[in-house]
């Protein structure tokens, strides 16, 4: 079992709610999504492991099991480039869950006309296998779902 932890603090609005088809649908895997506060904020790792790939925008952090979680910050945010977030750890880093990652601006992110919702998903998971998922009002650092 892998519990995997929010990266920001917000609303977890559930992937059918992600304004994205991809995640929408689950494409990519099941899981969650955050709407974030409105604040500058530093996105933490979803579990230990090690950061496989690393973007301005979005990362995945793989556990010693191979099992990997996706944190994408914000919707159509590759289009930006990395502006307006500074990475906070580097691919290939061995991270604790709760250890910041990418510091970026959900607000700025959104006065650019894009939408800050943060989609966190069990890399390439069968939808059974995630259950305990978090609704409501979630900190960074508390639990999002479970991984069976």
């Amino acid at each position: 079992m892998t519990t995997v932890l929010a990266p920001v603090a917000g609303a977890a609005i559930g992937l059918a709610a992600v304004p994205d088809p991809v995640f929408a649908q689950a494409m990519v895997g099941p899981g969650t999504a955050i709407d974030p506060l409105r604040a500058p904020v530093e996105a933490l790792a979803p579990i230990d492991g090690t950061i496989v790939k690393l973007h301005p925008h979005a990362y995945v952090v793989v556990g010693d099991d191979g099992r990997g979680v996706l944190v994408h910050l914000g919707i159509d945010t590759v289009q930006l480039k990395g502006e307006g977030f500074r990475l906070l750890a580097a691919e290939g880093d061995r991270v604790g869950a709760g250890q910041p990652v990418v510091a970026w601006d959900p607000a700025a992110v959104e006065a650019g006309g894009r939408s800050p919702v943060c989609p966190v998903v069990a890399l390439d998971a069968v939808a059974e296998s995630v259950g305990g998922v978090a609704e409501g009002s979630v900190s960074a650092g508390d639990p999002l779902f479970e991984w069976s």
